[in-house]
């Protein structure tokens, strides 16, 4: 990773610009951490790259970054900027080009991710970034207000970075995050949810669940019940806990949320539960009841039957018994069939189930 990077500021640099690592990789290699985050700054405008490189992709202009694919490895490459007057407490609502790399840091949210990296491999920190990756703390790169004011998701990212890092913020970023917490109601859910996921995903999830209580961020995110999310690693399980509503979920998101919530209430070791609802959803939520999911898991593997189709009998077979048509009298059965077998009142064999219906259903 390192070598090919190295190779595309070589290719930006002998065009006569200056073009430099910079961000998460710089970061994440200080502290032996392995990234394929990497992000490039230059004083080359995006028409200026396109020119160097033939794939290069331009997905907003006026944003000051392109997308290059060298060797496999896509890289986002931006041209050193200023930003004035910030729209929503998120985005700039004006970028100018400057060939200053200085003036394009001081722009950044947290002095670690102002770190440099040039074509020959020399460190270059002009805020003192290392000096804060040695203190393990968090600090703004200036004025905190203003920069958690202008794009008040940096508030998430402090968080996010001291979960990652196992980095304490600095107190100035405390007290300025309480101050402007009140921003965040102005950024979308989508990215509230991505940094939160992130948070949320993280091996030190319980400093970033500890950090969103100790900042009383709860109610500005719209998130319920955080402490109980202490119990359970799952995301799924997370936003199940502490969901209003409000965030965006996928369809298959949305039904896993559900069937966690359901179960919450249930017993996840009874048979019906388990069949009813899944391994995942019971498990999840014996977790976060502090329950053995490998109890969970055990009791779901000994189910006579996982799905309706392990019935070992079929609609057809059953209708023929009965002498009747295939009909949503059918479902009544298999719903009485899936019951008896779980309870352990019938076995799940052809010839058995046959019997049973012949005698309880011939005359519906």
């Amino acid at each position: 990773m390192l070598k090919v990077s190295l190779q595309v500021l070589d290719m930006i640099t002998s065009k006569g610009f200056s073009a430099y690592l910079v961000g998460g990789y710089v970061r994440d290699s200080l502290l032996g951490i392995k990234s394929n985050d990497v992000d490039i700054c230059t004083n080359a405008t995006p028409r200026e790259l396109v020119e160097i490189f033939n794939c290069a992709k331009i997905p907003r202009e006026d944003y000051g970054a392109v997308t290059v694919t060298y060797k496999n490895i896509r890289f986002e490459i931006t041209t050193f900027r200023k930003e004035i007057q910030y729209i929503n407490n998120r985005k700039p609502g004006e970028v100018y080009y400057i060939d200053s790399l200085e003036e394009d840091l001081l722009r950044r949210d947290f002095t670690i991710n102002t770190i440099c990296m040039d074509k020959d491999e020399n460190i270059i920190d002009l805020l003192q970034g290392q000096r804060d990756l040695e203190e393990k703390v968090i600090r703004v790169v200036g004025d905190c207000d203003q920069k958690f004011s202008d794009d008040a998701l940096r508030i998430l990212r402090a968080v996010r970075f001291a979960t990652k890092l196992n980095f304490r913020l600095d107190d100035t970023v405390i007290s300025s995050i309480k101050r402007n917490k009140k921003y965040l109601k102005n950024i979308s859910y989508e990215r509230k949810r991505e940094e939160l996921d992130k948070i949320f995903t993280s091996n030190n999830n319980k400093i970033g669940i500890k950090l969103l209580i100790d900042l009383d961020l709860c109610d500005d995110l719209e998130i319920l019940d955080v402490n109980q999310v202490t119990y359970t690693d799952s995301l799924m399980g997370i936003w199940a806990i502490i969901d209003k509503g409000v965030y965006p979920f996928t369809n298959n998101e949305k039904s896993q949320l559900m069937r966690i919530r359901k179960v919450l209430e249930m017993d996840n070791f009874d048979s019906f539960t388990l069949y009813s609802y899944g391994l995942y959803a019971n498990s999840v939520a014996a977790g976060i009841k502090g329950q053995s999911q490998a109890d969970v898991t055990s009791c779901y593997n000994k189910l006579p039957i996982h799905v309706r189709g392990d019935i070992c009998v079929r609609g057809d077979d059953i209708a023929s018994s009965l002498n009747r048509e295939e009909g949503a009298y059918l479902n009544t059965i298999y719903e009485d069939l899936e019951m008896r077998i779980l309870s352990g009142e019938l076995v799940n064999d052809k010839d058995t189930l046959l019997r049973y219906c012949i005698d309880n259903y011939k005359e519906i």
